[in-house]
């Protein structure tokens, strides 16, 4: 597929620049229960239909949330508003994983995870993350899809799906947004799923490409540069670099439930790296900083990253002031006592 670059005219400078197909194209051999318009008959006793209240939108505090994410724009489904919401959701809420460190249980209903989002101030890895943005896309209007992909990396075999993302579409807009809110590292807006669709927000890449898959089920690959500046293949300030496949998804609905069942390996299986040590992302448009343990790197949208080993005294400081993330004093000294003997590091 030839994708043509975007008109982007006098955009503001927040505006992703893309490479996308004319509007009211749809991806090939989409499932039909992505497809707007395709909604059963309110009558239609299906438990897989996409009923208004499928991600329980009218229990949300849309208010609270919305001050959260620190967002007072319009509340309408459309493109411009979806791109608002998912910018001020993957910059105002981290990444992180206490609870499956410290074995906690990890209930995904909506009010839970209300309370630990919102009331409470804290993170959450993807399977909190896109349960709560579905409830306030889904609250304001938009027709919503939960999908689950296969995070890789790069890596050379195949890995578990375990990642929780969304396809979004506006009341203004015909097309599929892929929005993926729950991965700590942006994208900080929606990506069109269209093969070969490229964004750029803020300097940060991604690009997305559809292969032939087993039984006729296309498989969608989202790639983003790595490392160093990149950008779409006909940019003309494009810099050589490789892109390296963040994760796979199809375009098979998934639903509230089949995150829990995922969630549950990942909160709770030994050979999830999310029982074993701590995670924290926090995404911004200026650098993305991780932290694994207590190495922190900070991501600059060229590429360019540094890294420092933080002391173990340190970790509240860090999770305060850099990611936003105020565990109790209980919690500190669990983390600290659940570090494998000789992992401690000094700065």
């Amino acid at each position: 597929m030839n994708i043509q670059p975007a008109d982007t005219g006098g955009a503001p400078t927040t505006a992703p620049t893309t490479d996308l197909p004319t509007p009211g194209a749809r991806p090939e051999g989409r499932h039909a229960d992505l497809l707007p318009g395709s909604d059963p008959s309110p009558t239609d006793p299906s438990p897989t239909d996409h009923r208004p209240d499928r991600w329980s939108g009218e229990l949300l505090d849309l208010d609270a949330y919305l001050a959260r994410i620190g967002y007072d724009g319009p509340r309408e489904p459309t493109l411009a508003v979806l791109r608002d919401l998912q910018r001020a959701h993957t910059t105002g809420i981290p990444f992180e994983n206490v609870h499956a460190v410290l074995g906690r249980d990890l209930p995904l209903d909506l009010p839970s995870i209300e309370a630990r989002l919102v009331r409470d101030r804290r993170g959450g890895y993807c399977f909190e993350h896109v349960p709560l943005f579905a409830a306030a896309v889904e609250r304001l209007g938009f027709h919503v899809t939960g999908m689950i992909g296969r995070v890789s990396l790069g890596a050379p075999k195949v890995l578990p799906a375990t990642h929780g993302l969304l396809a979004v579409t506006a009341r203004d807009d015909d097309r599929e947004w892929l929005c993926d809110v729950g991965f700590g590292a942006g994208p900080l807006g929606p990506i069109e799923l269209a093969d070969g669709a490229h964004i750029a927000y803020d300097g940060w890449r991604h690009r997305l490409e559809r292969r032939p898959g087993a039984h006729g089920i296309d498989q969608w690959w989202l790639y983003q540069t790595s490392p160093g500046p990149s950008g779409p293949d006909d940019d003309p300030g494009r810099v050589t670099t490789p892109w390296i496949d963040r994760h796979t998804f199809t375009l098979t609905a998934q639903y509230p439930i089949d995150y829990v069942v995922a969630s549950h390996f990942v909160g709770t299986n030994a050979r999830s790296p999310f029982v074993r040590r701590l995670f924290a992302q926090r995404m911004t448009p200026a650098a993305h900083r991780s932290l694994d343990d207590l190495t922190l790197v900070t991501t600059l949208p060229d590429g360019t990253s540094s890294t420092e080993e933080i002391a173990p005294e340190a970790l509240d400081g860090v999770l305060r002031e850099v990611f936003g993330i105020a565990l109790t004093e209980e919690e500190l000294r669990e983390i600290a006592t659940r570090r494998p003997a000789g992992t401690a590091r000094k700065a």
